[in-house]
């Protein structure tokens, strides 16, 4: 009685699971009889025997070891515990979910550009994510779990930024992208990079799902040209500009003072000033007098030849009535 109480049963699970962590390694533990494994949702439970593979567990739940876990073990199918002996094995939990990671440029990428103004290149920085899961467990074995006890996403994360400034160097500069224009491209870009990166973390036994690229950013300088670019376009289109304005004055509401209300006024003075020229010209084509705006013709005589009256180039004189022109 007192060997088996020496014996104790033990469960072998992944005790302190986290989102952030890729797998854990159960170990330098001996399973004794009456042991059980457990397998939570988004888990995969590996047996290893001696860093092989012995098997494979992905159904989720609670298993009596001797009984459900050892027959379908390759090369310890037949094994029997002992009074005073267990089973020393290795069970990696590989957690199955697809890891989201937010990823930025750390320094400037000088992209090489035609423009005698930048001739060391184009700083550029760009951020988004990646996404990716365990694909291949045999690699994820032979190149990381074999000799780590835990792997991280962050583990991850560094690799792949160590490498990403040369892909964004060479997929930006490929077939001459518009360097002023790159979200535009922002798609095909992360694209070619999705390939090139899942070739190289593949080796691991991962994949990457997704990549995408959530901006560029460009240098100071560089946005505020741009910023006036766009303002200087659309300011082009005055009539446009006018009626957009005078549309977002109406909707804030009046008694504010904005470009609105300004052009508002301007165009108010404009209208006011033609209709009082319009009021002029018919006041004096009413009288006989020439038009505001308009320039006197003929050459008629400023004075009366006949009594000396000042006739301003009328065809009558108002003194003596004498016909001057014509």
């Amino acid at each position: 009685m007192g060997l088996f109480g020496k014996q104790l049963a033990n469960v072998v699970e992944w005790e302190e699971y986290r989102d952030d962590i890729i797998f854990w390694k159960w170990t330098n533990r001996e399973i004794k009889k009456g042991s059980r494994l457990i397998i939570r949702p988004g888990q995969d439970a590996i047996f290893m025997y001696n860093g092989v593979i012995e098997g494979i567990f992905k159904e989720e739940g609670s298993f009596d070891i001797e009984s459900d876990i050892i027959p379908f073990l390759s090369t310890l199918k037949g094994f029997k515990f002992g009074f005073n002996s267990g089973m020393r094995a290795e069970v990696l939990f590989v957690n199955t979910k697809e890891f989201t990671v937010k990823w930025g440029t750390k320094n400037p990428i000088s992209i090489p550009t035609q423009s005698a103004a930048t001739p060391g290149g184009m700083p550029i920085r760009a951020f988004g994510t990646f996404t990716f899961k365990v694909d291949d467990y045999v690699a994820l074995i032979d190149k990381i779990a074999g000799v780590k006890q835990i792997y991280k996403v962050d583990d991850v994360k560094e690799r792949v930024v160590a490498v990403l400034d040369q892909l964004l160097m060479k997929w930006i500069s490929k077939e001459g992208k518009d360097m002023f224009n790159l979200q535009a491209n922002a798609y095909e870009i992360a694209n070619g990079i999705k390939e090139d990166l899942d070739m190289q973390i593949c080796k691991l036994g991962l994949t990457i799902t997704d990549f995408m690229i959530s901006s560029f950013s460009y240098p100071e300088e560089i946005q505020k040209m741009q910023t006036k670019a766009a303002s200087q376009s659309m300011v082009g289109d005055m009539n446009k500009y006018s009626q957009m304005a005078m549309a977002d004055s109406l909707e804030k509401g009046g008694g504010r003072s904005n470009i609105a209300g300004d052009m508002m006024s301007m165009q108010m003075g404009m209208a006011i000033g033609q209709q009082m020229m319009n009021n002029m010209n018919q006041a004096n084509t009413a009288s006989g007098m020439p038009q505001a705006g308009t320039a006197q013709t003929g050459n008629g005589p400023k004075f009366c030849p006949e009594c000396g009256t000042p006739v301003n180039g009328a065809k009558f004189c108002p003194n003596c009535g004498k016909k001057l022109i014509g």
